[in-house]
């Protein structure tokens, strides 16, 4: 149990530490979205590339570790949607106030999670968290696009149009690049693989306060129904499904605790951003990953011990 704290302590540290930075006034308020971009467009391209041009993927059971993700998020998807009626007709839920919990539980904040993974498992964990991203990233942007499309009264976009928001995600080209180099068998150039380090060693302490800086504890003191699913459904739900998934395809140790952290870890920022462009309860979201954030501090350190 200790490793696993002393793990995430540093993590969470930073988010505080970001927090703070935004509300005392010390980084003006305006500053963060730069930061952001830096990170999403720079830092973590270059660190996902360095990555996998790096990793060792001949051990790896690609096969059940891609169908254990797959299968996991067609589960988490398939029941929320099937929880919609119910969500409507009991509870008075909102299509928009839906489409907030669908965004903050089948989302993922990558970041923390491989923070949290090369903190405890070094540059094996990380390549397995690339992995992740390049199954999870298209997967989950096309279906929450479609599902604020679906539930959207102002905006529908065409299929072309969401197919194109996937193809521009830096973090793609950053894997894509990285499993080229590594599938080639070239070794890249000295300075080259430098550049990509410095980049890469920004990305995580400040995608980690940007994650603080974007913390909303008021919007997290309106306590709803909504939340409280969106909340038990990312932190405790979407784990459970993970791990009974790698159960059935016979994943262990290593595998088994990336896609763990993978699932337990807060939902992403960036569906906040889409929640506010296409017509969905953006307030609802951010309060959800308030909250998330919050109690993640506790929940991924007990599975992680729980499953050691």
């Amino acid at each position: 149990m200790l490793p696993v704290i002393e793990a995430t302590i540093p993590v969470f540290a930073i988010v505080i530490l970001g927090f703070g930075l935004r509300k005392s006034g010390f980084i003006e308020s305006g500053s963060w979205g730069a930061v952001e971009d830096l990170c999403f467009y720079v830092f973590f391209p270059a660190l996902l590339a360095k990555t996998m041009i790096k990793a060792d993927l001949g051990n790896l059971d690609a096969g059940g570790f891609t169908l254990t993700l797959i299968v996991s998020v067609t589960i988490i998807g398939t029941s929320l949607l099937a929880l919609w009626p119910l969500m409507r007709s009991l509870l008075g839920t909102r299509p928009s106030q839906f489409t907030s919990v669908y965004q903050t539980t089948t989302r993922w904040h990558g970041f923390i999670a491989l923070a949290i993974v090369i903190n405890l498992y070094g540059d094996e964990g990380a390549a397995l968290i690339a992995i992740i991203f390049a199954i999870l990233v298209p997967i989950l942007q096309i279906s929450n696009i479609m599902v604020l499309a679906a539930f959207s009264e102002t905006s529908r976009p065409s299929l072309a149009k969401i197919l194109l928001l996937v193809l521009k995600n830096p973090i793609i080209w950053g894997i894509t690049v990285g499993l080229l180099v590594n599938f080639a068998g070239v070794t890249p150039w000295t300075p080259v693989m430098s550049i990509l380090d410095l980049l890469g060693r920004a990305a995580l302490g400040a995608s980690l306060l940007v994650l603080g800086a974007g913390l909303s504890i008021k919007a997290a003191l309106n306590p709803s129904k909504e939340l409280l699913i969106g909340v038990i459904g990312k932190l405790l739900f979407t784990p459970l499904v993970m791990m009974s998934v790698a159960s059935l395809f016979g994943i262990t140790g290593l595998e088994r605790n990336v896609l763990l952290i993978a699932a337990a870890v807060p939902t992403a920022m960036n569906g906040y951003v889409l929640a506010r462009k296409m017509g969905g309860d953006a307030p609802l979201y951010a309060t959800i990953s308030t909250v998330q954030t919050v109690f993640s501090f506790v929940t991924i350190p007990l599975f992680l011990w729980l499953v050691q």
